[in-house]
């Protein structure tokens, strides 16, 4: 329990960021996860449109500072070679 005004506020905000936050992770896992799906079953344009919406969430994982940069770059990288070798 928070003793002061400002502790107070300051939990406050902590749970309210932290839905925010579990919130976009599991969207980014979700979305991983549905490409790899995809790429495992073989339907290339199926794989493609996955890829998009997964590029997308990363992106904006990265831009509100749910996950770093490079991260996100890495995720990309192994997606889109994948998408390269399904042909």
């Amino acid at each position: 329990m928070a003793n002061t005004p400002s502790a107070a506020k300051r939990a406050r905000q902590t749970e309210r960021r932290t839905l925010i936050n579990r919130r976009t992770h599991t969207a980014v896992k979700n979305q991983l996860k549905s490409v790899r799906e995809a790429l495992k079953s073989g339907k290339k344009d199926e794989a493609q449109v996955a890829a998009n919406h997964c590029v997308s969430t990363l992106d904006k994982a990265v831009k509100t500072g749910n996950m770093h940069r490079n991260t996100a770059n890495r995720h990309k990288t192994v997606i889109s070679r994948s998408l390269v070798a399904l042909n």
